[in-house]
């Protein structure tokens, strides 16, 4: 059993443990955010573990989080994370921190190869450690926490140092330290989305359904509909109405409430009590003028579909005798960039993102060698 966490929710507190911190030379981080509950999720939780600690720091009680900014951003420091994309993007989001020198213990594992990767297959494989993820959908926004969930956030980072050790010790053996170094580089480069909601974001829906232009009219005014609502009530959109729900709705094109009890994952209190307005935008969907679409963007040349082909069938091989996910080699935006670029040798290889002196030494040859045979 593990000493309990301290609980970090005032401002003398959190100093005393940023000063701990910033003598260390590698810390484990990890968020929990409320996004499955609220209309915007925001980041309730940040834990941190050394080998001597584990804090649980809450933001949500604290009024000015940002001397914490300081040890993230310190390159001398070490910021052990599993799957780190996400926490990035909350910790820029919500409190603009930004985090330097990161080691990916998800990342570290698919460059090894392993296919089992969630936090608690690794744990169990390689430390013998169990942790239920019976909390990944906890709502993280509740105060006080309860004991359990305070050990479950606590166990999420507890582990990650001795786990950061094991895998750098066989990236090591297996000469893959530079390899998984970029590949992480790649992982945790992101860019901040704007969280304003886009009323044409229901063509990604549209579009893969197949939906005509008087359908995806009616989708248009469901889709601007769900956000509203989940607006008001301070619900994620797509678990108030799921996508599919949406696409069934356009589908049956109800024209009366009591329809809508037939619909399956529409939940019968939303219909008592905004069923009159899911029909009003059904309504106004099938009368209203036919919204245009998106201006589509230019057809990619055929010369250039077929060297990212040549290449895209490269990967898949490479990764076949490489034991790993395609990805690892090479991710499809660098492909892309590569057949769109159509180098002539490794130097025309420079300077295209995710593609860094590793991956130009390793595969280079091979690259620039396929696509010169390929015409």
């Amino acid at each position: 059993m593990l000493p309990p966490a301290s609980y970090i929710d005032d401002s003398r507190a959190l100093a005393s443990a940023v000063e701990r911190l910033a003598q260390q030379p590698r810390i484990a981080i990890d968020t929990e955010s409320n996004s499955l509950h609220a209309y915007r999720g925001t980041t309730c939780l940040i834990q941190l573990s050394t080998p001597g600690e584990d804090l649980l720091i809450d933001p949500l009680a604290i009024a000015d989080i940002s001397p914490l900014g300081a040890i993230l951003a310190d390159p001398a420091i070490e910021k052990v994370f599993h799957a780190a994309e996400y926490d990035l993007i909350c910790l820029k989001r919500d409190f603009d921190f930004d985090v330097r020198t990161i080691f990916d213990t998800m990342a570290a594992a698919r460059v090894c190869g392993y296919q089992r990767i969630g936090l608690g297959n690794m744990l169990e494989d390689l430390l013998g450690v169990r942790h239920s993820k019976k909390h990944q959908k906890f709502d993280w926004a509740q105060r006080p926490l309860p004991e359990n969930a305070r050990r479950y956030a606590q166990v999420d980072t507890h582990y990650l140092l001795p786990l950061r050790d094991v895998l750098r010790e066989q990236l090591r053996l297996h000469g893959r330290l530079e390899e998984a170094s970029e590949y992480i580089a790649d992982m945790t480069r992101f860019e901040l989305k704007s969280q304003k909601f886009d009323p044409e974001g229901f063509w990604a829906l549209a579009r893969p359904n197949s939906l005509n232009r008087q359908s995806a009219a009616v989708l248009r005014e469901l889709y601007i509909l769900r956000d509203e609502l989940a607006r008001s009530l301070d619900h994620p959109p797509p678990r108030l109405i799921a996508n599919k729900t949406l696409l069934e709705l356009v589908k049956l094109q109800p024209r009366s409430a009591k329809r809508l009890y037939d619909i399956r994952g529409l939940p019968a209190w939303l219909v008592r009590q905004s069923g009159d307005e899911i029909i009003e935008a059904v309504k106004h969907g099938l009368s209203s003028r036919l919204p245009l679409k998106r201006p589509e963007h230019e057809p990619i040349p055929p010369p250039i579909v077929e060297r990212y082909s040549a290449l895209q069938s490269w990967r898949r091989e490479t990764a076949e005798a490489r034991g790993v996910e395609s990805d690892v080699i090479i991710s499809r935006a660098a492909l892309w960039q590569i057949a769109r670029r159509n180098p002539a040798s490794v130097a025309d290889l420079r300077d295209i993102c995710g593609l860094g002196p590793w991956r130009r030494q390793t595969y280079g040859p091979a690259l620039v060698a396929l696509l010169n045979g390929s015409g």
